[in-house]
């Protein structure tokens, strides 16, 4: 028996979409993680989603479709995190190409469904951003969740949306999200953690890091991204809610709007329309900024006294938790030096770590 899970928002939703399937599968049925190729700029240097010919070592599935194995490799200079993530995940990862717009990806969705006849296809979003109408100011990323969910109501099979951690990714509040969500599917746990082993330990994903934390019993207000939003942790925050997926379309102006793109430049166009803005503009100018970035060596003392600075303006805002890539924003350090940065925190002060979250301690 095959469980199909769509990931709306690539490598974070695809790791939550694996606890979410032993949370409700168990491990008597396969799953196949169908899901973008499109990591931070800290992992993937070239903005936007990556397509098939952007890696060697695919495997077909079928015309349209290529599985990512372990082996599988990004062409230079693009970077990914599905090959390590195919390594250590049991379930099978699929590519989403949106190189051909909501039609290509509902392509790749009728022909997945017709080789696979799963028993279940079930469209995962973190946080609930889906849910956007596109003009909230708060919105950061409503494009690659817009095309899942236009391709999701256009294929002719059922579909359950599933929001996990409303609130989470800092875009949409929870309170603001509440009136939308359907039932509970189910509330996340320690127990539904553990089959993702050690994956957030590396993977940079904020939401799903998280939501991991938040299953663990995490609760306080966690400040991510480089803007430091608050993002509340709450027992709202590891549950997992049904949303009808017409309800959701109509919610989505976005979506709408693209239902018939056949170009990744035709749903860019649509975003900058409806929410005055595309987010690979966003990812284009970054990358531009970062280019000029020359990391500098990490000293031990100057790191310690910043984060000492930063703990403390943080305490004053109310902030319990921060996120690995926060800190190395907030730092001004390079994204390559995140994991020097982790290793150099967890080895002196270990006790404020809350996996995978950094906590901020109580003033002395």
């Amino acid at each position: 028996m095959t469980r199909l899970i769509v990931a709306a928002g690539g490598g974070g939703d695809a790791v939550a979409a694996a606890m979410l399937h032993a949370a409700l599968y168990g491990d008597e049925d396969q799953a196949v993680i169908l899901t973008y190729a499109w990591d931070r700029l800290l992992i993937d240097p070239v903005p936007g989603p990556r397509g098939a010919h952007d890696f060697t070592g695919l495997e077909a599935v079928t015309p349209s479709v290529w599985s990512v194995p372990a082996t599988a490799r990004p062409v230079a200079p693009a970077g990914s995190t599905l090959p390590r993530l195919a390594s250590e995940l049991p379930q099978t990862l699929a590519l989403l190409d949106p190189s051909h717009g909501v039609e290509g990806v509902t392509r790749q969705l009728e022909e997945l469904v017709a080789h696979l006849a799963p028993e279940s296809i079930d469209l995962l979003d973190v946080g609930g951003d889906v849910l956007a109408r596109g003009d909230e100011p708060t919105l950061k990323s409503p494009l690659a969740d817009a095309v899942m969910l236009a391709a999701c109501c256009r294929v002719n099979a059922p579909v359950r949306l599933l929001i996990a951690g409303p609130g989470l990714d800092g875009e949409l509040s929870a309170n603001d999200l509440l009136p939308s969500l359907g039932p509970v599917a189910h509330t996340l746990t320690a127990e539904d953690v553990a089959p993702i082993g050690n994956v957030l330990e590396w993977h940079p994903s904020e939401a799903t890091g998280m939501l991991a934390a938040t299953a663990r019993g995490t609760r306080g207000i966690c400040e991510v991204r480089d803007a430091g939003l608050p993002v509340p942790l709450t027992d709202e925050s590891p549950r997992v809610h049904e949303v009808d997926l017409d309800e959701a379309l109509s919610h989505n102006t976005l979506a709408r709007a693209i239902m018939a793109t056949t170009t990744l430049d035709e749903v860019e166009a649509h975003s900058r329309e409806v929410c005055g803005f595309s987010e690979i503009d966003y990812e284009r100018n970054k990358a531009l900024w970062l280019k000029d970035q020359v990391p500098a060596p990490l000293d031990e003392g100057t790191v310690l006294r910043q984060v000492d600075e930063f703990e403390s303006e943080a305490r004053v805002r109310g902030v319990t938790h921060t996120t690995f890539r926060h800190l190395t924003e907030v730092l001004n350090l390079n994204g390559s030096q995140r994991s020097d940065l982790r290793q150099l925190l967890l080895t002196r002060r270990p006790e404020q770590y809350t996996a995978p979250l950094w906590r901020i301690p109580d003033a002395t």
